[in-house]
């Protein structure tokens, strides 16, 4: 059986501000990943760097239809292949959003199951951060209010 999950969260904000939270490189810097090259446009590949990771990562984006749904592939943690991430943005009751992560395609081994489990994990750690940043603007990952300045 392929390893793959789904995760989901509600956040408190309109579709396109949630989905603007995704594909925009000042505002994914402020809850997700240390660094970018670029936004998050179909056809490219952009280059994200997270602060607990040495080497920045490649990005391939597959598909992104504005306010609706992001694909993307980038390195398994375990080994020379990638896995697919899609991330569908729907509209809910007052102007909320829900997000749902799928990520599939790691081999069906021990270490692949295992690198699921660890994404699973990330993706709805990234999430509640997302949540955090639009919502209250608190960046999660450095413990304080966005743009602060941190010891």
């Amino acid at each position: 059986m392929e390893p793959k999950f789904q995760v989901q969260l509600k956040i408190g904000k309109p579709v396109a501000e949630v989905f603007d939270a995704v594909v925009n490189p000042d505002k994914l810097t402020r809850y997700f990943i240390q660094s970018t090259n670029g936004p998050l446009v179909e056809g490219v590949t952009v280059r994200w760097k997270f602060a607990e990771v040495p080497e920045a990562i490649d990005v391939v984006v597959r598909e992104v239809r504005p306010s609706e749904r992001i694909v993307f592939e980038w390195p398994a943690e375990d080994g020379d292949y990638r896995t697919c991430v899609e991330m569908t943005f729907l509209a809910v009751e007052d102007e909320s959003t829900l997000v749902l992560i799928k990520e599939s395609g790691w081999r069906p081994n021990p270490t692949g199951i295992e690198a699921s489990y660890g994404n699973a994990g990330g993706w709805m750690h990234m999430m509640c951060c997302m949540k955090a940043y639009l919502e209250f603007g608190i960046n999660l990952r450095t413990g304080g209010v966005c743009g602060a300045e941190t010891a």
